[in-house]
């Protein structure tokens, strides 16, 4: 697990985070990753079995946050907006903002929808509401460790999920931003903005965008030593499952999990969160139009699936031919 920067590092971007060293070993069981992301359609067909409002769609607490003016206690979510001219990228706020009526149904405000959306991942989720779709599907959320796993497919020590170039023969392999960011996406991987999930060759295990498109939310919490102690201890853990406690120096206050993945906004210039060893961060219930999910399982909840679904297609024939 882990990062260093990768052979053309030279650039301002292309850097492994301090947080993704030192480089280490571990071990994790067996066990099943969804191929793609959480899909709107997915999402939607959970929300209409269960009525889950997600956290973006609620109202805010007063008391989660003191002092606030009650108009600015409206529901919605962080969205990226480009600004129309460059910017100096050491404020991030130039291009995030929180928009009141941004939800996963609205990714980029009241006036837009999903209509036509059904294969994207869905967004604006926060971690509450990851864990409450993997529970109903029988799931849960990866660990750092079986995410990195999964993602390297096989290719251990290399710097990005399909081997050791960014475009080997000028092939574009993940959702990126290319052009000037933040300000212009000039769309040369095929995609401006956010894409349909599986747009790109998968990894050797068979999984979609473990790079870009968006960041995906993992079950640790987020510390930014977290390795460091873990190689302190010496050894090799076995399915380490993250730190007992978040912390993050810049936000000591904010309880956070670790992302995983980068997505669409990752470029060379600023962020490249597609190298697979690095790492990204977000407060558990806050959700952007960057961020998504993907669910994993065991092997025993597997069968049981396997089982679940073989039981209800048993009975769907059955009232069929009832019917007949």
């Amino acid at each position: 697990m882990g990062a260093n920067d990768p052979p053309d590092g030279d650039r301002v971007g292309m850097k492994a985070t301090e947080d993704a060293r030192p480089i280490h070993r571990v071990y994790v069981d067996g066990f099943f990753m969804d191929k793609t992301d959480v899909t709107n359609a997915e999402f939607a067909r959970f929300v209409k079995a269960t009525g889950y409002v997600t956290v973006a769609e609620r109202k805010p607490r007063a008391e989660d946050f003191p002092g606030a003016p009650p108009q600015n206690l409206v529901a919605g979510s962080v969205v990226f907006s480009p600004p129309d001219h460059p910017v100096a990228l050491n404020n991030h706020f130039q291009w995030w903002s929180y928009v009141k009526g941004a939800n996963w149904r609205h990714p980029e405000g009241p006036g837009s929808n999903i209509r036509s959306r059904d294969n994207y991942p869905v967004v604006h989720v926060a971690y509450p509401d990851t864990e409450a779709y993997a529970k109903w599907a029988g799931k849960r959320l990866p660990t750092e460790a079986e995410w990195e796993f999964a993602a390297r497919g096989d290719l251990a020590g290399k710097p990005f999920v399909w081997g050791e170039e960014f475009r080997p023969q000028g092939k574009w392999m993940a959702n990126t931003h290319q052009g000037h960011f933040p300000n212009q996406d000039t769309g040369e991987d095929g995609h401006i903005g956010i894409a349909a999930v599986g747009q790109y060759p998968p990894n050797a295990y068979g999984l979609y965008d473990m790079a870009g498109n968006v960041w995906q939310w993992t079950s640790d919490w987020y510390r930014p030593d977290y390795y460091q102690q873990l190689a302190s201890r010496g050894g090799v853990p076995r399915n380490p499952l993250g730190p007992e406690t978040s912390y993050d120096p810049a936000e000591p206050n904010q309880p956070k999990k670790a992302h995983r993945g980068g997505s669409f906004l990752c470029t060379d210039q600023y962020c490249s969160r597609y190298i697979v060893g690095t790492r990204g961060k977000g407060e558990i219930s806050t959700g952007t139009n960057h961020l998504g999910f993907r669910c994993v399982m065991t092997r025993e909840q597997w069968a049981a699936a396997e089982a679940q679904t073989a039981r209800r297609n048993s009975h769907q024939a059955i009232e069929s031919a009832q019917a007949n």
